[in-house]
């Protein structure tokens, strides 16, 4: 697949201070990229690196071919941005403010027309396009800043936080919003906190920390680097049985297998292998009462990677 972002060894100082630090980043075209991490790990500074807002101190930074340092404008033309606070003039209707976009892109009348009716429709607004933003709710505005990005149709939208501060049913509508456009080939790079968002609408996401990106996959393939496996499965036996533990460890993909609740185990897997699992403990003499998978998620990954990280400081510091 060709990578429409893409980075090479991308650094940010400001002064002593290492913002981003050689980010090596590939997106693909038509995916949407989850950026993760805490407050401070690099994440805004790498957008703002992206559209051309802020010089790189070294390395490489390519947005649908185009050198964003040098040929901002060009970026602009083809990249949508929605920060966490969408911006808008108050006193200005929803219409206006997207004429205002609209003739900044260079769209002819009728084209404004056609794609500001489209875009209010998608976002759920058509009833209040003629109405004065400062009325509008947050969840309002954010979607208003969705219908902006699409009246110049781009090829890339980059999303800070875009849900910050929405109840959960208007950030479930939100991830709607984003989801409908994946069927588009439309590249999103989503920045978020949320672990549960990002895990719902993203095909890959990659893990920001002090400004570097140490972890960049699928959801199973996260969960195999950090966990060792993607999956758990459960079974419950009639009667544990040490035999059938150990058959059930020489399956191929079995990371792991612990005891679970007296009886029965979880199995810790690469991949979904339950019929493996359940032939190996039925062939060993297994009474099997139930089986059950669970796919490892974005919180056991965060919650794994920052306790191994946690433990590492303290045995360098300690």
């Amino acid at each position: 697949m060709d990578a429409i972002i893409e980075t090479q060894d991308l650094s940010k100082h400001y002064g002593d201070f290492v913002a981003v630090d050689r980010l090596n980043l590939q997106v693909h075209e038509g995916e949407v990229f989850g950026v993760l991490g805490p407050n401070g790990a690099g994440k805004t500074t790498t957008i703002l690196m992206l559209l051309g807002l802020t010089e790189p101190t070294s390395g490489v930074v390519r947005v649908a071919g185009l050198d964003p340092g040098r040929q901002p404008l060009s970026v602009k033309a083809q990249v949508g941005y929605i920060p966490e606070q969408v911006g808008f003039y108050e006193h200005l209707t929803a219409r206006e403010n997207l004429v205002y976009t609209a003739k900044l892109n260079g769209l002819s009348r009728e084209l404004t027309r056609e794609r500001i009716e489209s875009a209010m429709e998608r976002v759920g607004l058509s009833d209040a396009l003629d109405h004065e933003v400062r009325t509008f709710s947050r969840g309002m505005r954010q979607r208003l800043g969705l219908a902006d990005v699409l009246v110049k149709a781009p090829r890339i939208i980059i999303m800070d936080e875009p849900t910050q501060g929405l109840d959960p049913e208007r950030a479930l509508e939100f991830l709607e919003l984003i989801r409908s456009l994946r069927e588009e080939d439309v590249t999103i790079l989503l920045a978020s906190h949320l672990l549960y968002q990002v895990q719902a609408v993203c095909d890959r996401v990659g893990l920001f920390y002090r400004g570097q990106m140490v972890l960049q996959g699928t959801v199973p393939d996260l969960a195999r680097q950090v966990l060792g496996g993607a999956y758990r499965i459960q079974l419950e036996l009639a009667t544990p049985d040490d035999a059938v533990v150990e058959a059930i460890r020489r399956v191929p993909g079995v990371v792991s297998v612990h005891p679970l609740n007296g009886q029965g185990y979880e199995v810790e897997a690469r991949d979904d292998i339950r019929p493996a699992v359940a032939r190996a403990a039925i062939q060993a003499g297994a009474q099997l009462l139930r089986l059950d998978i669970r796919a490892q998620n974005l919180d056991d990954i965060y919650t794994a990677y920052f306790g191994e990280v946690r433990d590492d400081n303290a045995s360098t510091t300690g």
